[in-house]
């Protein structure tokens, strides 16, 4: 197995279990939502600006390994088409099961987002791709894709992790490891990382995450940084990550 198909396969283990990434949105929020009153988050905390967003009525949306139900209902509730791309079963059903709760038409695509996605080139009007490439240990092609299937005029929005939280313990307390955070390259991290179901997860440098847009030949337009969902660099108000709005040039 590749390090993506083994990757696939722990998230579809815990989506099993209830992964808080995985717990689709209630009817009542898709209702609100139709009503103009919604929210979606990038990273674990701060909602998403609504003015980062393009008019989603009819627009041509990628969310890009978003599945889970969460966020592709909100916009199919703006009226948006939207199509997923994620490399878990599980989280694709669940983008299933609320557009069929709800009514509306979501395409769904399993496949590697390490790879050529299988989209033709300028198709999309918005890609939203929440933390996620945590999960990949290269990400400039990534930003090339995404690049690709825009079209001009296009968005990117992406939450990022900046790899602060490999650094420490599980009690976010001591600093026991070095950064880059790469189980391919470290046997006994790659060892540890399957013994404790955490997949395999590789840090990203500034360089390769806002840099690679820019290389990609997006122009950066805004960004946030965000804190854990819990713990103790969430207490320390620690910025463990970013997001990022990003456009192609007409």
């Amino acid at each position: 197995m590749s390090y993506t198909d083994i990757n696939a396969e722990v998230i579809n283990g815990w989506v099993k279990t209830g992964w808080e990434w995985s717990v689709p949105i209630d009817h009542d929020t898709y209702l609100r939502a139709q009503a103009g009153d919604w929210s979606v988050v990038l990273t674990p905390n701060k909602g998403v600006p609504h003015h980062w967003f393009i008019p989603l009525s009819q627009a041509q949306v990628l969310g890009l390994a978003s599945g889970g139900g969460q966020q592709i209902p909100i916009f199919a509730a703006q009226g948006a088409q939207c199509t997923v791309l994620d490399y878990s079963e599980q989280q694709l059903a669940r983008e299933v099961e609320v557009a069929q709760r709800e009514g509306y038409t979501v395409t769904t695509v399993r496949a590697d987002m390490t790879q050529t996605f299988p989209f033709a080139d300028a198709c999309f009007d918005l890609v939203f791709h929440p933390v996620s490439n945590c999960y990949v240990e290269t990400v400039e092609q990534i930003w090339q894709e995404c690049f690709r299937v825009l079209k001009p005029g296009g968005v990117l929005l992406a939450g990022l992790d900046n790899g602060i939280n490999y650094l420490f313990d599980d009690a976010e307390e001591r600093v026991i490891r070095k950064l880059p955070h790469n189980p391919l390259t470290d046997p006994a991290l790659y060892a540890e990382s399957l013994e404790k179901d955490w997949g395999l997860q590789f840090s990203h440098t500034i360089e390769e995450q806002i840099g690679g847009q820019l290389r990609a030949g997006f122009v950066l337009t805004d960004i946030f940084h965000d804190t854990n969902g819990s713990g103790r660099l969430k207490e320390l108000n620690a910025p463990s990550f970013y997001a990022t709005r990003a456009l192609k040039p007409r």
